[in-house]
């Protein structure tokens, strides 16, 4: 289902593989959109350039996959438009998929250490129970 990363002409990272794959069930965890909306989404949200015939592949992919499924809205004036929807098989994806980027983050904090600022993680952001100052509040004063 994914294709190995490449670099545009002019040198940039190009979106593709699972960076795409979960870009879209991203999307549609929150909506279902047709796939000239889910392209759109993509450029909105200022991820890479990407070739939006690979948007229509992978999507099909992701059905194929039993990830999301589709219909025809026939509901507006016009042609029929193929309607995307994030099945359960799909949720459960994208739940274990941002589990290993969270896993993945940290891996990259540790290693980069010295030379970017660490990205935080979700865990990051949740304050302790014991009503202590979590490491967000923390970060904040500091500035």
């Amino acid at each position: 289902m994914t294709e190995p990363s490449q670099t545009s002409p002019g040198g940039g990272a190009r979106l593709h593989g699972e960076l795409l794959t979960t870009s879209l069930l991203a999307f549609l965890k929150s909506a279902n959109a047709y796939g000239y909306e889910l392209a759109q989404r993509l450029t909105e949200a200022g991820l890479p350039p990407f070739d939006s015939a690979a948007v229509y592949r992978t999507l099909r992919q992701l059905e194929a996959s039993g990830l999301v499924s589709s219909f025809w809205d026939t509901s507006e004036s016009g042609p029929a438009r193929r309607m995307y929807s994030l099945t359960a098989a799909g949720t459960l994806f994208l739940q274990s998929w941002a589990g290993v980027m969270e896993s993945y983050i940290q891996v990259l904090n540790g290693a980069l250490g010295p030379f970017v600022t660490p990205v935080p993680t979700a865990s990051a952001d949740v304050a302790p129970k014991d009503g202590a100052t979590g490491p967000r509040k923390r970060a904040r004063r500091e500035r």
